[in-house]
């Protein structure tokens, strides 16, 4: 595509599934654009036709993740003016899951490597018993609070190599849920979920690249809630805990 005018952008999308490809679109450039406006505005007056996901618009959902410029953002957080290169945009959907057309990724191998790492609370008490209070002093509330504001947007599953290498590896988000869980005190299911990790295509399979850290938009560290779950599976293991 030739050099975008004054005021324009140069938008290259990705348009249908996995063999789709690349078709370029004039946009209007204004200030305070982001990259979910331009996306809005194909949609609403070039192309009705061109699917993807949003819903709040304001960082709190994390569905308008997408590939922007080749690293996986949240659209609707993302100014124009601070990613594009020369006037140009190149948007795709997220890596490391099926396309379901255009910029719809198909997140169900995401969730369900979610729910093989143990990522739901398995309460130990019913309705009927009291209330078991959690202070936030508590060290492992602490722990727990460090990883909870993960909202399973996919951003670090779609930026992790190891993903991308190993299609059986659970991937940082599950990892990162399964961790904040072993340290609640609350649920039930530690012992199956940290075999669960510990398995082939769990935590030891991390490489540690911190691609996940560094991708992360709340500025989580599943990283580092890997390297722990490392250390209590090891430690399980020399007790005969698990197996390997």
């Amino acid at each position: 595509m030739a050099q975008p005018a004054a005021g324009e952008l140069s938008v290259s999308i990705w348009r249908g599934g996995a063999e789709g490809g690349f078709e370029a679109y004039r946009v209007p450039a204004r200030a305070s654009q982001t990259v979910l406006d331009v996306v809005t505005h194909v949609q609403r007056h070039i192309d009705p036709s061109l699917s993807y996901r949003f819903a709040c618009r304001v960082g709190m959902c994390g569905s308008c993740a997408m590939t922007v410029n080749g690293r996986p953002r949240w659209t609707c957080r993302t100014h124009v003016s601070k990613v594009a290169e020369g006037g140009r945009l190149e948007i795709a959907p997220l890596a490391n899951m099926p396309v379901i057309k255009d910029l719809a990724a198909d997140m169900r191998p995401f969730f369900e490597k979610w729910q093989a790492a143990g990522g739901a609370f398995e309460p130990t008490l019913t309705r009927a018993d009291p209330v078991e209070p959690v202070r936030p002093s508590e060290p492992a509330r602490k722990v727990a609070d460090a990883g909870i504001e993960c909202i399973n947007c996919g951003v670090c599953y779609a930026g992790c190599d190891t993903v991308r290498w190993n299609d059986d590896y659970l991937g940082p988000a599950a990892l990162n849920r399964a961790w904040t869980l072993m340290n609640d005190r609350r649920d039930g299911a530690q012992g199956p979920r940290l075999a669960a990790v510990a398995a082939g295509g769990g935590c030891h399979a991390c490489h540690s690249h911190q691609s996940c850290q560094e991708f992360c938009p709340q500025s989580l560290d599943p990283t580092g809630s890997i390297a722990s779950l490392k250390r209590l599976a090891t430690r399980a293991y020399l007790r005969g805990e698990i197996k390997a």
